[in-house]
């Protein structure tokens, strides 16, 4: 990365060969420097991330601004052939509001009605509605009682009705409205007063009546032609413990599971790649490999890390990847999703071609002149070269 015309990945090297050379440093002073220089690397590579060339989201980005749309073709509005969705009549309206013509206002003569101009108004009646089960009592001549059954789900005294839970469950765990402000509408609009711990209690139990649901969804993503994973970490506490939310997905379905854990062992107590046996797409990361039969590598991913690339590494190829990973992603959609043969060819070439000239540009580390043992660490567009390069080899 360059910082200001300063090559900080070689600055850093250079200062670690000279410690490497002074033979006089301390254990303690060297440990201590070599932390330092961690830190500058780590600190440094940071500069400049955004949504665009990292997995930060769009909300972290300094100073984001929108992108200015160019301006199209077509005018503003309904195009021609656009088929509308005006607002359609309801079969009955709730309430019937009649305008008597005042006949005073009308010339003399003899009238007579002849029918309505109709409009309506759609609105909506936010409202407490209360139901009273009243459950019949009998006595027989000697005093002994006869109470008439309430309904399974009426067990209590007062309780909240279905209308109330499925309203709840629906603003927490599709519109992910936090349980204050849940509680605030409820209380603010209809003078219900559901607690907190109600909330949680009404997501308990649509989670058990679901399980059947749950279990059948997973089943059709194990069976799917082809999914996508990936994962995450979350900002919430689960029983004091930090989570990683994975998920699986195809067009239809879509699993998320949170577990204290990122790798196979969260992807085991899933229960859906276990069972999975064809195309697997996700970002590279090595213990998808363990799962799945063919394997499709997340190109959205690898654009944003050749952008990267680009931007703090001056790394040619990667711009050139750019263009020719969007060409490729465009003429795929044009041609309904397959290429045909011929095509498919050239565009393999073009991708292997480019890959050797990136092996010009950003050359593998001299392994030959390592001093610790393992690996010799490599930059980051390195590792993304050599990446891109195990898809080659797996075409």
């Amino acid at each position: 990365m360059t910082v200001e015309n300063i090559n900080v990945e070689n600055a850093v090297q250079r200062v670690n060969d000279l410690i490497a050379q002074e033979k006089n440093l301390s254990p303690a002073l060297k440990a201590s420097l070599e932390v330092l220089l961690l830190l500058v690397t780590i600190l440094t590579n940071r500069l400049g991330l955004t949504s665009k060339n990292s997995s930060k989201p769009p909300s972290s980005d300094p100073n984001r601004k929108k992108a200015p749309k160019e301006p199209g073709a077509r005018k503003p509005g309904g195009q021609n052939g656009h088929i509308g969705t005006t607002l359609k009549p309801f079969p009955e309206p709730d309430l019937v509001k009649e305008i008597r013509v005042d006949r005073e206002t009308l010339p003399p003569g003899n009238y007579q009605s002849t029918g309505y101009e109709r409009r309506r108004i759609v609105d909506l009646d936010i409202s407490l509605f209360v139901t009273e089960w009243r459950a019949e009592i009998l006595e027989d001549e000697n005093g002994k009682r006869f109470v008439a059954p309430f309904p399974e789900d009426v067990a209590r005294p007062v309780q909240y009705g279905i209308g109330v839970k499925a309203h709840a469950v629906y603003m927490s765990q599709y519109q992910l409205i936090p349980y204050n402000r849940i509680e605030d509408h409820f209380q603010d609009q209809m003078g219900i007063p559901v607690s907190a711990g109600s909330i949680h209690n009404f997501n308990k139990d649509a989670s058990e009546r679901l399980e059947f649901f749950e279990s059948w969804g997973k089943s059709r993503l194990a069976e799917s032609a082809l999914v996508h994973s990936d994962e995450t970490g979350i900002h919430i506490d689960i029983d004091g413990v930090r989570r990683w939310l994975h998920s699986v997905s195809n067009d239809s379905f879509t699993c998320f599971y949170p577990h204290a854990k990122r790798g196979c062992e969260a992807m085991d107590e899933m229960g859906i790649l276990p069972k999975f046996q064809r195309t697997l797409c996700h970002d590279h990361w090595k213990p998808y490999f363990h799962y799945g039969g063919l394997h499709a590598l997340c190109n959205a991913r690898h654009l944003r890390e050749l952008e990267r690339a680009v931007e703090q590494d001056n790394q040619q190829w990667a711009a050139q990847m750019i263009v020719l990973l969007k060409a490729m992603n465009k003429a795929t959609h044009e041609a309904g999703g397959r290429l045909e043969e011929t095509e498919s060819e050239q565009f393999r070439k073009r991708y292997r071609d480019l890959l050797r000239e990136a092996e010009l540009e950003c050359p593998a580390p001299d392994e030959t002149a390592k001093k610790k043992k393992g690996k010799t660490a490599r930059s980051k567009a390195r590792n993304l070269l050599e990446r891109l390069e195990i898809m080659r080899t797996k075409q």
